[in-house]
């Protein structure tokens, strides 16, 4: 997180254009964004208020239509119930005569009927269940029908089991329609005699409910008392569970504002249902959205306008001190001849036109004393190298006048003659090459002479392979950049190693660089003394002139000074034991001397 941080404001960081161009879009969005977003809130809470107390208002007078429907159904139902000839026609269904339980059953199927016709057209069916005889009559406008059911009908079961009064209920094979069922009691006792129902429509309550004007997204319900959803309206996919309707107050008219939706609530007299309607938060919000929106317009229009502004302002003020800034980035490290720095003054009289001036004149001044400066420590560096190719390891002249000693005796003269015509090769390399710089085939071939004196002096127990390609023999490198890395090997990795000894020197043209890479199977060094050379590889002073031997440090640097800072020498530890000196630098063709 830090670094994405560092990342992002890095542009700000460095640049006073961008900060004063952030500044200003800031300044000139941020009053924009607030006003907007204020004006969006109070408009939401405005609409939530009204919503609220409009819903509250609405839910309690269709509670009360809606109580005083169930009321006329209640009292269609007591029409029947206060029949006089009722208990005289229910008793005479229980007479054994024929001719009295044709009476009977006419009375009844006759008082039904009487009572579908004079009711709402929404009324659809009318029964009446008499227990003791398990007697069903039902009317409705397919016709009249009489029978005697196996077992208690239902909804009359659940109503005589449950020991209610009346009840309210659908049935799934009966869409469209709910059944208002009432128990017949007698008087004396509240025995239960049986029940009567009513088969109504939904659309009896369809016109009381559209009281509530249900919107888009918005539902109605009606529920009993068991949580149980009997019908709803709209096409909202949010709903209740069974516990939270039953969890509703039934006291008095209310609201829940739950996570994703406005729940009104209010309690249906005389039926025992609750009324509840859902509103979603969205549709709340959407007037709000809608002025947010206008607001987001307006704001964006403001937001490019004054970022159009800021641009110019930010590119007016800060163009003087960019240019200033960029004539300062001349005067940074110099490789090679000093051109002069073309450094614009722009005229101004304030402060920025003072600090031009004065810039002027003292990049002069340190133009002067930089190029001074460059051509002593030119001279000395040249001097520093010209002192190091002047040397040869003493031990190691020392040892090849044995060995050829000692041919002299044990060999014939022309073994002997080619080992001291390599080491006068490597001699006149060293001395009598003036330049800084050589191919890469005259290299190896200094690299070839060392090796062949090596190979002599230790006989069957070196072992050296050398691969390079063909293709980049002609490339130019530092003088004196292979045979110290292999007398490296030999001094710090070979001298100490009991056994064979493997030097391997394998040079490759990968993406536009040589890379050269020389491996032993020495005694190695500990990690501890491995991170110690990485970082004098690394260090940034000068030649070393002390000792008798051109270290890695000293062909590290050279190549650094020859090429830059992004090339130079690596060492790791080789798989299975040794060392690995990796050297990379660019690809310079013959001609092109890049010193």
């Amino acid at each position: 997180m830090k670094r994405f941080f560092l990342l992002l404001s890095q542009p700000f960081r460095r640049s006073i254009r961008n900060k004063l161009l952030l500044a200003m879009i800031v300044l000139a969005a941020l009053p924009v964004i607030t006003v907007t977003g204020l004006a969006a809130e109070n408009s939401r809470q405005s609409m939530e208020d009204e919503v609220i107390d409009m819903n509250l208002s609405n839910i309690k007078w269709t509670g009360n239509y809606l109580g005083e429907q169930f009321s006329q159904l209640n009292s269609l139902i007591y029409s029947i119930l206060l029949n006089e000839h009722l208990s005289e026609t229910i008793m005479g269904t229980e007479d054994d005569s024929l001719s009295s339980q044709l009476t009977a059953q006419r009375n009844i199927t006759d008082m039904l009927s009487s009572v579908l016709y004079s009711a709402n057209t929404n009324v659809i069916s009318a029964e009446l269940y008499v227990r003791d005889s398990d007697k069903l009559f039902r009317i409705s406008s397919a016709g009249s029908e009489v029978h005697s059911p196996t077992e208690v009908p239902e909804p009359y079961k659940e109503l005589f089991d449950e020991k209610q009064y009346f009840m309210i209920h659908t049935d799934p094979g009966k869409p469209g329609q709910f059944e208002f069922t009432r128990s017949i009691n007698r008087f004396e006792n509240r025995q239960v005699l049986g029940g009567v129902m009513l088969g109504v429509r939904w659309a009896y309550l369809d016109q009381t409910l559209t009281l509530l004007n249900p919107g888009p997204d918005q539902t109605v319900m009606l529920a009993d008392g068991k949580g149980s959803i009997l019908y709803r309206q709209g096409s909202s996919t949010y709903t209740l569970h069974e516990t939270d309707l039953i969890n509703l107050p039934r006291d008095q008219p209310g609201y829940v504002h739950t996570r994703n939706a406005y729940v009104f609530y209010s309690s249906v007299n005389l039926s025992g249902l609750m009324l509840v309607k859902i509103i979603p938060v969205n549709a709340i919000n959407q007037s709000a959205r809608l002025t947010m929106n206008y607001g987001f317009i307006v704001g964006s229009i403001s937001i490019v306008v004054a970022i159009l502004i800021a641009v110019y302002i930010a590119y007016r003020m800060s163009r003087p001190i960019v240019m200033l800034a960029r004539s300062m980035q001349g005067l940074g490290p110099i490789h090679g001849d000093i051109e002069p720095v073309d450094i614009p003054v722009s005229g101004r009289i304030d402060e920025i036109g003072r600090l031009e001036t004065h810039f002027v004149n003292m990049t002069g001044r340190i133009r002067e004393h930089i190029k001074t400066e460059y051509n002593m420590k030119l001279e000395k560096q040249t001097a520093e190298l010209k002192a190091l190719q002047a040397q040869i390891n003493p031990h190691f002249l020392q040892n090849t006048l044995q060995m050829v000693g000692g041919m002299i005796y044990d060999k014939k003269p022309k073994e002997g003659y080619k080992i001291i015509k390599s080491l006068s090769a490597m001699f006149r390399y060293v001395i009598r090459e003036p330049e800084n710089m050589t191919s890469l085939r005259v290299e190896i071939g200094h690299l070839e002479h060392y090796m062949q004196i090596q190979k002599e002096r230790y006989d069957s127990r070196l072992a050296y392979t050398f691969i390079a390609d063909e293709e980049i023999m002609e490339c130019r490198i530092p003088k004196l950049t292979l045979q110290p890395i292999v007398e490296n090997s030999f001094f710090h990795g070979l001298d100490t190693k009991p056994g064979d000894w493997r030097i391997n020197v394998e040079i490759r043209h990968e993406s536009e660089q040589i890379v050269i890479r020389v491996r032993d199977n020495g005694v190695g060094i500990s990690t501890v003394r491995l991170e110690e050379i990485r970082k004098e590889l690394a260090d940034r002073g000068g030649l070393q002139t002390k000792g008798s031997r051109i270290g890695l440090y000293n062909v590290a640097l050279r190549i650094r000074m020859h090429f830059g800072e992004c090339y130079g020498v690596e060492v790791e530890q080789a798989p299975g034991g040794g060392m690995v000196v990796i050297v990379r630098m660019p690809y310079v063709q013959e001609g092109r001397d890049k010193s």
